[in-house]
């Protein structure tokens, strides 16, 4: 019996997977030059949006168990990038604000998407396919995360 179904070009998950990893890659040069990790870049886009969030709304937000992004935001917080504080309101939750440091980054990180998107437009893609692409795969992820 051959098992079609478990070979590897047959996943749907593996080319996500694959891109996934090679898109990380690509924006790896300019996260260096801001000395941060695209994990830290993921956590700092979401307090740039909403700056002073409970560590369970950045965990749900980047689709993070809270034990995988506490780590995470003890390194930013030694590296001077935010504040963790306990609510005043409940003890139990732990508010992250971004530090002037921080929100500087914003400026510099701006930068960041359109290069990538110049990097990508020397594929044989479209931009319009991109666009697709990542509508595709936010509904699937919005399917999945139900």
């Amino acid at each position: 019996m051959e098992y079609e179904q478990l070979k590897l070009e047959n996943q749907l998950c593996f080319p996500v997977y694959a891109a996934s990893r090679l898109i990380t890659r690509e924006y790896q040069p300019f996260l260096d030059k801001l000395k941060l990790t695209y994990p830290q870049y993921l956590v700092l886009m979401v307090l740039w949006e909403n700056d002073c969030l409970q560590v369970n709304d950045i965990a749900k937000k980047l689709i993070l168990n809270t034990n995988t992004i506490t780590p995470l935001l003890k390194r930013m917080e030694h590296q001077g990038l935010i504040i963790r504080n306990r609510s005043d309101k409940d003890e139990r939750k732990v508010l992250i604000k971004l530090t002037e440091e921080g929100y500087n980054l914003k400026v510099k990180a701006s930068q960041i998407p359109e290069e990538l998107i110049k990097r990508l437009s020397d594929s044989e893609l479209e931009i319009e396919d991109l666009v697709k692409l990542k509508e595709s795969l936010n509904s699937l992820i919005l399917f999945l995360s139900k």
